[in-house]
């Protein structure tokens, strides 16, 4: 399941970036500016987990034992001087120990997943193709001119779907555990309303 492992700053938040997903961050804190340099100079990218204990801000934060990397896609300093970063997630890893540097910062020794096989949508699960086109068609985005072959990849369908449908932090870290993609769209299945399909 697992292809090699790494060291990763992780940035503990309370959300789960999800592969592929977008997400905006706000960066003010030094040990977080010292990591975004970092990683700018060396163009890799960071471990981003969702929290199990602590806050995003102050004392080092608790993270969850699987994250997705974050590749930093856009930056800009907001009216008030904070540094904004548009993220896009990547690999899913699984951490596998973690050490505080110093300066607070979370180091993060983590095993790489396997990328998602690009299999076609069982039958089975056709109705959550037609549900993410209805919810792509409404809501616009970035995503909503997907075309044919990536509406019927079921790691695609998969990952826009978690990060669309309204699930608590929990469902979505419970995604990001499972290496199957059609099992993936099996507990989505399982935890959409009859009605919604």
């Amino acid at each position: 399941m697992t292809i090699d492992e790494q060291t990763l700053p992780l940035f503990p938040l309370h959300a789960v970036l999800l592969p592929g997903a977008a997400l905006g961050l706000r960066v003010f804190e030094r040990r977080y500016l010292d990591m975004v340099r970092e990683c700018g100079r060396q163009g890799t990218g960071f471990g981003v987990c969702l929290i199990e204990d602590g806050e995003e801000v102050g004392a080092p934060a608790t993270p969850a034992a699987w994250g997705v990397e974050a590749r930093i896609e856009d930056f800009d300093v907001g009216a008030d001087g904070v540094l904004v970063l548009r993220l896009r997630g990547a690999r899913r890893f699984q951490v596998l120990r973690t050490h505080l540097q110093d300066n607070g910062q979370v180091i993060a020794d983590v095993q790489w997943c396997e990328p998602d096989s690009d299999d076609e949508l069982r039958p089975e699960h056709a109705l959550l193709g037609t549900l993410l086109e209805r919810i792509l068609e409404q809501a616009g985005g970035e995503f909503a001119g997907a075309g044919p072959a990536l509406m019927d990849q079921t790691a695609w369908v998969g990952w826009r779907l978690a990060e669309l449908l309204p699930l608590a932090d929990a469902q979505r870290l419970q995604l990001l555990q499972q290496h199957d993609p059609h099992r993936r769209l099996d507990q989505l299945l399982a935890w959409i309303p009859a009605t919604a399909v």
